[in-house]
């Protein structure tokens, strides 16, 4: 696993300027039970629960001016569940937005190009596209594009 961990790095290495069109879009949290933090994130931290597409995970997008900053999943995540039981309460996967069609063909295209294994998924409701890349265990990076006009699939 060590030596995915470094290939990731001489990647990110070799290629800074390549990630400038990207921004820190939200993170994900996994619980148990999600209430506790929800109510702490909306009545303390002043987020607001918003809209979420139906994941087939009980849970909460909370928003921070208008736009998603932090996913809460209820009972495991849509990437991996642990054996057995309810995944203890965790930061699941850090997300970044690819801002624009030229840049996501490039991010693909370098996945492709050292050979990164990734899976990818549609998101039908917000039109967006995600590819996520597992760097070690439990060390999951999402890339979200909204433009749904390119597959992540391709390539």
């Amino acid at each position: 696993m060590r030596s995915k961990i470094d290939h990731a790095a001489r990647i990110f290495q070799t290629r800074p300027d390549a990630y400038s069109p990207m921004k820190l879009d939200h993170v994900t949290i996994v619980a148990p039970d999600c209430e506790p933090i929800r109510h702490f994130l909306v009545d303390i931290a002043g987020m607001k629960v918003g809209p979420r597409s139906p994941f087939g995970v009980s849970g909460y997008w909370l928003y921070l001016d208008d736009a998603p900053a932090v996913h809460l999943i209820e009972h495991g995540s849509v990437l991996a569940s642990p054996p057995g039981g309810l995944a203890a309460t965790r930061i699941d996967h850090l997300a970044l937005r690819v801002q624009d069609a030229a840049e996501w063909q490039a991010l693909l295209a370098r996945l492709h190009e050292h050979a990164i294994p990734f899976s990818a998924a549609d998101v039908p409701l917000s039109r967006e596209q995600q590819v996520f890349v597992q760097l070690a265990p439990g060390v999951v990076i999402e890339f979200v594009t909204s433009n749904s006009a390119f597959s992540a699939f391709s390539n």
